[in-house]
């Protein structure tokens, strides 16, 4: 009989250093972006479509590109690939303050690139280093990556008056970058423990059979919608309905600031079930609760209206992450179901801020929008009681996947 090693805490405290430190860097090169439209559209003349297309790219990018992770990993390993898409990150950062329109576009699209592979490959190496933990650790990467988003949108502004530009506000995240990316090649665990993962069976043709693959990747993509369209739209909307730019920014500051508790707190909340269903239904419903009251409430419920969305959408996120590992049995599996998942989920989560926009562009009122948003977690909820349910993808003794 073999027992399973236990792993080393020094190797174990070096890869939660090294996550969180690229994790970090996998939001705010999107989040930067956003605060600075108004002067990039005043420098470069470029049209509000045009504006629209550079807003949404990079989250198409995350769906499109988070499906090559799996097949990168396993032809040049895991870690190689990861250093390839920090390098990549890099290059589109910089590309991003060039003065030159077209090179705005690419560099945007190279970052999109970037960060929907290194996002997709994460949960595979904490399924991989920490499998016994890998809920509560995913909760604490993604509680990093709430960080860095929170800091892009917050510093964004800061950094152009400091540096003298929206050009080398983009730029100075690269710096963050450089820092991972030296971090992670010098420290990488190079000497990966055995895995029992099979040599065989777990094709992304039989994953794409399986019910719970999809019930996982529709949940991602759901909530994943809804933080874009918080993160695209809410500053707008909270104008619409009376509040000066600077008190709707920092409604919006405070709410993402609020993620982090959830981010890290929610997969912890979720081992006092047998499985995730009610962790997930508390945090949508914290969703569904913040968007009523800051779309309908009166103001004096704004605050609370902040928490509660912030608190919900942290838990959200983290969760539906959590989920990738905790519905495969070995780390192949969680890399397939990682790209399956932020894949299709990245790609059906781009449509719903161009969904808002259509409906801002129609003149609908704010009942009208309040009710689109709750449905959107409504179907989220419907999702989630499916995906939550325990159960998990594994390879039977014929070498086939199957759910158990």
């Amino acid at each position: 009989m073999t027992t399973e090693a236990r792993p080393d805490p020094r190797r174990v405290v070096l890869f939660l250093f090294l996550m969180v430190l690229v994790g970090l860097n996998l939001r705010p090169a999107l989040s930067s972006l956003a605060p600075l439209l108004l002067r990039i559209k005043a420098e470069t003349g470029l049209t509000p479509l045009a504006i629209g297309a550079l807003t949404t790219l990079p989250v198409l990018c995350l769906g499109i590109f988070a499906p090559l992770a799996p097949w990168l990993a396993k032809r040049v390993g895991p870690e190689s690939t990861l250093t390839l898409s920090l390098g990549i990150l890099i290059l589109g950062l910089l590309l991003r303050g060039v003065p030159a329109v077209p090179l705005l576009f690419i560099g945007t699209l190279l970052v999109g690139a970037a960060i929907g592979v290194a996002g997709t490959l994460l949960p595979a190496l904490v399924k991989r280093e920490l499998p016994g933990g890998a809920d509560l650790m995913t909760g604490v990467y993604t509680m990093a990556l709430c960080l860095g988003g929170a800091l892009g949108a917050g510093l964004s502004i800061p950094l152009a008056n400091l540096l003298g530009g929206w050009r080398f506000s983009l730029i100075s995240w690269g710096l963050l970058a450089g820092l991972a990316l030296l971090a992670w090649v010098a420290l990488m665990p190079r000497t990966p423990r055995a895995i029992a993962t099979p040599p065989v069976g777990g094709s992304m043709r039989e994953l794409l059979g399986q019910p719970l693959a999809w019930q996982v990747m529709l949940l991602m993509g759901s909530q994943s919608s809804l933080a874009y369209i918080v993160f695209g739209w809410l500053p707008t909307l909270l104008q619409a309905r009376g509040y000066s730019e600077a008190e709707a920014g920092w409604m919006m500051g405070a709410s993402v600031m609020v993620q982090l508790i959830s981010a890290l707190g929610a997969p912890w909340l979720a081992r006092f079930s047998r499985d995730q269903r009610p962790a997930l239904l508390l945090v949508l419903g914290c969703v569904g609760g913040g968007l009523w009251l800051l779309l309908q409430a009166g103001e004096s419920w704004r605050w609370p209206g902040v928490v509660l969305l912030g608190l919900g959408q942290g838990g959200s996120f983290s969760l539906a992450l959590t989920l990738i590992v905790l519905r495969t049995a070995n780390s192949r599996l969680a890399g397939k179901l990682s790209g399956l998942a932020q894949g299709g989920g990245y790609t059906l989560a781009a449509m719903g801020p161009l969904a808002v926009g259509v409906l801002l562009q129609l003149e609908v009122n704010m009942n009208v929008l309040t009710l689109v948003l709750l449905l959107i977690v409504a179907a989220a909820a419907g999702f989630a009681l499916l995906a939550g349910r325990n159960l998990r993808l594994d390879i039977g003794d014929d070498g086939r996947l199957l759910t158990r």
